[in-house]
């Protein structure tokens, strides 16, 4: 009886886990897409929506769920939900440059903790963590010092981690490939002539 119990929460803590993934995937991709500036008319104000209810309320509650069964990972999404879900309610608040850069240098010392912590989890969790981080370090930044081109780029990381956290969630639910090709051991070697 035990395993069933015990079945059932590894699976919950699995979809709660790719959840948790899709939806950071997904607000990062509209929040680093509004600050590239790439689509015409589409700024990260227009990402408050997505970031207050998808990256804010269900990633944090995705962090709830799956805090009973693996602490980072309910850790990573309670944390992230409050970001996003701090960003989204404030993004129209008039506030100085300076305070905004702040806020966000502070989630990044989260999104570098994360990424420090992640050394067990897979490749894509690591990649969103440090791309999370990079975004955030450049975007606040660009807010002290009011730089438009480096909030582009720190958008650019942004969409890279949305991207990454994305697929790593569609290929948990659809069985795609999760490992980079690699050469097996010992092959193509150096081999020593005799």
């Amino acid at each position: 009886m035990d395993n069933d119990v015990s079945a059932g929460s590894t699976a919950t803590t699995s979809s709660v886990s790719t959840l948790g993934q899709l939806t950071l995937g997904l607000t990062l991709l509209a929040f680093g897409l509004g600050h590239t500036a790439v689509i015409d008319g589409v700024t990260a104000a227009d990402a408050v929506s997505v970031a207050t209810y998808v990256g804010g309320i269900a990633l944090f509650v995705a962090g709830l769920l799956a805090l009973r069964e693996d602490g980072f990972t309910g850790t990573a999404f309670a944390g992230l939900g409050a970001f996003w879900f701090t960003w989204g309610v404030g993004a129209g608040e008039a506030v100085s440059a300076n305070a905004a850069g702040l806020f966000l240098l502070l989630f990044a010392l989260l999104a570098l903790s994360l990424t420090l912590g992640s050394a067990g989890a897979g490749v894509f969790a690591r990649g969103t963590y440090g791309l999370l981080f990079v975004a955030m370090l450049l975007l606040a930044v660009a807010a002290f010092g009011d730089t438009a081109g480096l909030a582009k780029v720190g958008g650019w990381f942004a969409v890279a981690g949305g991207v990454v956290a994305w697929y790593g969630a569609t290929a948990a639910m659809s069985g795609l490939p999760t490992v980079l090709p690699g050469r097996a051991a010992g092959r193509g070697g150096v081999t020593a002539a005799g």
